[in-house]
């Protein structure tokens, strides 16, 4: 009679196991459709960009990506929203694109720098 118990016991465990299992299988589950939500909306961004940046544009818009990427996301997020609202007529070309640089770049402080 003692068997009993130590048989409840194990196929609580048991349970346990198997709930922990699947709980981290739908958590790896949730992961991988979170990322595949993050590529497939990186992906419509660049069909965007492609749409509505020339190559020089683009070009450009990449190099400010590199020196400096959370501007660089903040410009991208910017043309973005004026493509999906159509407030874009057209092309933005590297002149259209300097200029929207300039409007959206933080104000930058001088230092003077005075010796004694």
């Amino acid at each position: 009679m003692s068997g009993a118990p130590d048989e409840e016991k194990l196929e609580e465990l048991r349970q346990q196991k198997m709930e922990e299992l699947q709980d981290r299988a739908e958590g790896q589950q949730g992961d991988a459709g979170q990322e595949a939500a993050k590529q497939q909306a990186e992906a419509q961004k660049n069909a965007l960009l492609r749409q509505h940046l020339t190559d020089e544009a683009r070009k450009r818009l990449n190099t400010v990506k590199m020196s400096k990427p959370e501007f660089g996301e903040q410009v991208e997020r910017q043309v973005v929203t004026l493509a999906r609202s159509g407030r874009i007529q057209g092309k933005i070309d590297d002149d259209k694109m300097k200029q929207l640089l300039q409007e959206l770049k933080p104000d930058s402080q001088s230092f003077d720098i005075k010796r004694r």
